[in-house]
């Protein structure tokens, strides 16, 4: 037996069978006034987006959701909300797995990837953020797999249902953790879910691949790097794994 998942006081579902991106949707309901918490949840999505225009292959059996925000902040401060939401992701892996989560917002297992987060922001004239849409998604059932990704996928395990439960739980209680006591606490227990410092990694920014070894986030979220040419701090990019 399907049992409905149990939200949050005060959040509200929208479950779909199918839709062709719940970014897309949540985003329309916030326009139209709907509350923070409002999750657009769906069994498929026949258009999924990640990062960077990347297209998210999106069959039954995974988890596909986006939950509308109203964090009341200044437009620089919604990129934190990628951080709170990794680690509201992690927080909902089972007890005796590997995780840890990649800047800035990937969410890995065992060595694989389980999870991507893409945030979208709508900003109002005063400058501050109207809403933004936390699109989550999570390998629940099978992992995906494919020649150009760079990492293993890997799954959760267990019903759709129960992951998004308590991610619904675990997204609340991390929203409020930021709120009361600001992204400081945020980023030590991002930096305590992270790789070791001092780990090669290559970072892509663009046509550029920096290398370098990592060296922890600032106190706004970008990534820091020990570079053959000197410290470097990276605002906008994607950290990988050294290559092979």
């Amino acid at each position: 037996m399907i049992v409905a998942p149990v939200l949050p006081d005060g959040w509200r579902l929208v479950a779909l069978d199918s839709v062709g991106s719940t970014n897309d949707e949540a985003a329309r309901l916030a326009d139209a006034g709907a509350t923070e918490g409002t999750v657009v949840w769906a069994r498929e999505q026949t258009g999924g987006r990640g990062r960077r225009g990347r297209h998210w292959v999106s069959p039954v059996g995974n988890l596909y959701s986006s939950t509308i925000l109203r964090p009341d902040c200044a437009a620089p401060r919604a990129a934190e909300l990628g951080f709170v939401a990794a680690l509201a992701v992690s927080d909902i892996v089972p007890a005796g797995r590997d995780v840890r989560v990649k800047w800035p917002n990937d969410v890995m297992v065992d060595g694989g990837k389980v999870a991507g987060i893409l945030l979208e922001s709508s900003i109002g004239q005063s400058g501050f953020v109207d809403h933004v849409v936390a699109g989550i998604g999570v390998n629940v059932g099978f992992a995906p797999q494919a020649a150009e990704m760079r990492y293993p996928g890997a799954a959760l395990g267990g019903s759709v249902e129960a992951a998004l439960e308590r991610l619904a739980q675990s997204l609340a209680w991390r929203l409020a953790e930021w709120r009361h006591h600001g992204f400081e606490t945020v980023r030590a227990a991002w930096l305590a879910k992270a790789g070791p410092l001092g780990i090669d990694v290559d970072v892509r920014l663009g046509e550029e691949l920096v290398q370098g070894r990592f060296a922890g986030m600032d106190h706004e979220g970008a990534l820091l790097l020990e570079t053959p040419a000197g410290p470097r701090k990276i605002v906008s990019g994607e950290l990988l794994g050294r290559a092979a």
